[in-house]
């Protein structure tokens, strides 16, 4: 299966990069405009609605809609967090789609402390994709590199101080 991965180091504490990349808003403020996110729902565990400070827990879904780059009809996402966890200097929590445009996609969102002001984070993403699955390896990490790229960007500006 192909994996796309991707890591940057973020001068701002753990505690700080986890919080923020550990909520709805965090993802709304680091998919690119061009990406055209609507966070359409997010259920908690128990099943009870959440707003956008909400915390992705294990068990959480998130009801999303994307339509890149203006074009086409929006693309419908619905993705579970299966993982969250947190240790000494280390913090993982993973999302699998359960309904969108690819057969899988499964995303560890990994975070290390390298001293007490920096931290590394690491997209690790297996995915299939879809329809013509065999003809277009390649596309995968074309569209993937200048959303993550992106993203990791956003990540450093909005958090470095």
């Amino acid at each position: 299966m192909p994996t796309y991965q991707r890591e940057v180091r973020v001068e701002s504490p753990l505690e700080a990069v986890w919080d923020f990349h550990s909520r709805i808003r965090g993802l709304e403020a680091l998919t690119p405009d061009w990406m055209h996110l609507r966070v359409e729902e997010v259920r908690g565990p128990d099943g009870i609605k959440r707003g956008d400070d909400a915390v992705l827990d294990a068990g959480t879904t998130v009801r999303m809609s994307m339509r890149p780059l203006d074009v086409g009809p929006r693309q419908r996402w619905t993705t579970r967090i299966t993982r969250r966890e947190e240790g000494d200097g280390t913090a993982v929590f993973e999302d699998v789609m359960e309904d969108g445009p690819f057969p899988t996609w499964n995303h560890a969102h990994s975070f290390y402390a390298i001293d007490g002001e920096t931290t590394l984070v690491r997209d690790r993403v297996e995915y299939e994709l879809p329809v013509v699955r065999g003809l277009l390896g390649p596309l995968g990490w074309i569209g993937f590199e200048p959303m993550f790229r992106d993203r990791h960007r956003r990540t450093k500006r909005i958090l470095e101080v």
